[in-house]
């Protein structure tokens, strides 16, 4: 009798958490937030995948660890969204930057603002300024050269629909070698198919020293300007963009975005800018 009676506690109890389970995870539904989003009550934002160190840690943006994370999660806190209302989303950059309507409310994946995207998408206020580097290996033929012009005969690549694809046509004068992303040319670079590839700085450091076996940087390109100037990217025309703007302008402001920016990226010590 007493077995039996056990039994049928442990159901009433088992039922008992069930509901109450039920009944904590409505107490901490997402409230209304007077902002347009795409889902009411929750903020999708967007990253690369794989999303890497620095911008996101241990490719995980859910955990607000690295730059980017941490950003979207202080963008998130100035439109009212609690860390628990976001939503994470997986993009590769291409499709992100082409025309029309996107299942994330922002993306952020280091997305370069331009002309030429501005008239195919939105952008907020710029959250980020990085020069582009070249990441070689000890030993290439590009190794400890100091100049643009020493570049000429260089084999060097980007990945498709960035900036510093545009860099290596623009800024060196020669025909660069395309990449899907950072990944693929990675591995072209680890495999000796390349003797650089270009990328943004906090990029630059991070493979150079995590993901290319005796990796270095040989230089920073030379500054054409205001600086290749990151922005979260939105739909074109999507209601949200004044929010969003006013949101990276607000933690620009109140010093949220400096000690971000202290914490996750590196100086450019050890980046030498190369000579036009």
């Amino acid at each position: 009798m007493k077995k039996r009676f056990g039994i049928f506690a442990a159901v009433v109890i088992a039922a008992a958490l069930t509901l109450t389970g039920c009944s904590s995870s409505e107490s901490t539904a997402c409230p209304k937030v007077d902002v347009p989003t795409i889902t009411e009550g929750k903020l999708t934002i967007a990253t690369g995948e794989p999303a890497y160190y620095p911008w996101i840690i241990d490719d995980a943006p859910e955990t607000g660890n690295g730059f980017e994370g941490a950003v979207a999660y202080a963008v998130a806190k100035q439109l009212g969204f609690e860390a628990t209302c976001v939503v994470w989303v997986r993009t590769t950059f291409d499709s992100a930057v082409t025309p029309g309507e996107k299942n994330f409310d922002f993306n952020l994946q280091q997305f370069s603002i331009t002309e030429e995207r501005k008239a195919a998408v939105d952008f907020s206020s710029p959250y980020y300024t990085a020069p582009q580097a070249i990441v070689s290996f000890k030993g290439s033929k590009i190794e400890g050269i100091t100049s643009l012009a020493e570049l000429k005969g260089a084999k060097l690549g980007a990945a498709v629909g960035t900036t510093s694809l545009d860099a290596i046509q623009n800024q060196i004068g020669i025909a660069p070698q395309v990449f899907n992303d950072n990944a693929a040319g990675v591995s072209a670079l680890k495999n000796k198919q390349i003797d650089g590839l270009v990328v943004d700085l906090p990029t630059a450091f991070y493979l150079s020293g995590v993901e290319v076996p005796n990796g270095l940087i040989v230089g920073q390109l030379p500054s054409t300007g205001s600086g290749d100037q990151f922005g979260l990217l939105l739909t074109k025309g999507s209601k949200l963009t004044p929010f969003v703007t006013d949101a990276v302008d607000a933690i620009t402001a109140d010093g949220t975005l400096a000690a971000i920016t202290e914490k996750w990226l590196a100086t450019d010590a050890g980046a030498p800018v190369l000579k036009p």
